[in-house]
């Protein structure tokens, strides 16, 4: 289209631009995984040579030692030393991708960097699973990397098994929803008691952060969002809608440790939410107190035991060392084991 005067108009020039913009996008994620490709068909090499060496240790360190060097005086930077030995480990870690089809294990959305701090997690189906979250989700290095050291796929409340799909019908609220959250991007103190009125309006602030943290599917519907009855008002402090589950999600914040008025407080607000807001299509409402306790003999022996509505999930202000996330871990387990399996032997 064009204007009066013959001259290309504005929607057909943007129009052109985005065509460009997103084939050079294309290009370069195409690049990168050519890299990657070439990254580990280094390191087989590597390998390969040092199994042919006889004394593998010291050959291994002269063979790479050497490499670097002839690799620098023809191709200029990128083939130090340290980065060979991450290629020989991507290898290493991954040795089977160029024997299946390609891009069943690795993903061609992710680069190398992506793939330099995947190789580092121990875990075989944790690292599997960074790598589709991180391509369906297009997590950038960075993100990759907070959500790695924040424990993420541990911090799941349930992990899908071989049979199910992470994104298909079988898919249950324990697949998405974690505990506890670490929410250390708000930068909140930790010298005094927080207000939950604070704790909100920081969420608020960093809402894009936020939603990035809760995971997969979820968009924001409204704060301090109001449902009523034919007599009173009712305020619930955060409603999201996730539309993997295709339900509403509440989430009431607490300062203060979970006590047994905050679970009876959120079950009537799905009770009501589910009569009042709930469509025709969507699945039942999903309640989650985000509490900075909680209170074992609270937890279980209150409603929240079985109940695959109502979810109770500690929060913390900054990003757990890997020996308190163990810790952290360890105490859902014991609050989510069954009465009476603590006094088996």
């Amino acid at each position: 289209m064009t204007d009066p005067v013959g001259k290309p108009s504005s929607a057909f020039f943007d129009a052109v631009r985005t065509i460009l913009q997103q084939a050079r996008r294309k290009a370069a994620a195409s690049i990168n995984f050519i890299m990657v490709e070439a990254y580990w068909q280094i390191g087989q090499r590597i390998v390969l040579e040092e199994q042919n060496g006889a004394a593998k240790a010291a050959y291994g360190k002269a063979l790479i030692s050497e490499l670097s060097k002839r690799l620098g005086e023809e191709f200029g930077k990128g083939f130090s030393v340290a980065n060979l030995k991450n290629f020989r480990q991507f290898y290493l870690t991954f040795p089977d991708f160029a024997e299946k089809a390609k891009g069943y294990a690795l993903r061609s959305e992710l680069g190398w960097t992506h793939y330099r701090l995947i190789m580092r997690v121990a875990d075989a189906q944790a690292r599997q699973y960074y790598i589709e979250e991180a391509a369906n989700q297009g997590w950038s290095s960075r993100e990759l990397e907070r959500n790695i050291r924040s424990g993420w796929h541990q911090r799941l409340l349930s992990k899908p098994t071989s049979s199910e799909s992470a994104t298909g019908p079988a898919l249950r609220p324990e697949q998405l929803l974690k505990d506890p959250y670490v929410l250390e991007f708000l930068d909140l103190p930790t010298d005094h008691r927080l207000h939950e009125a604070d704790l909100e309006s920081a969420l608020i602030g960093k809402l894009q952060t936020f939603l990035l943290e809760l995971g997969r599917g979820f968009s924001f519907v409204g704060r301090q969002f109001r449902i009523s009855s034919e007599t009173s008002h009712f305020y619930v402090d955060l409603v999201f809608y996730n539309y993997l589950l295709k339900c509403f999600v509440l989430i009431d914040l607490k300062a203060d440790k979970l006590a047994h008025q905050d679970i009876g407080q959120m079950d009537m607000y799905v009770r009501m939410f589910d009569d009042l807001k709930r469509g025709a299509d969507d699945n039942p409402t999903i309640g989650i107190i985000l509490c900075a306790d909680r209170d074992e003999t609270v937890v279980k022996y209150s409603v929240l035991q079985g109940n695959e509505q109502l979810f109770a999930a500690k929060y913390l202000r900054v990003l757990p060392t890997e020996q308190e996330l163990a810790q952290e871990l360890e105490t859902r387990h014991v609050l989510e084991m069954p009465q009476g399996d603590d006094d088996e032997q």
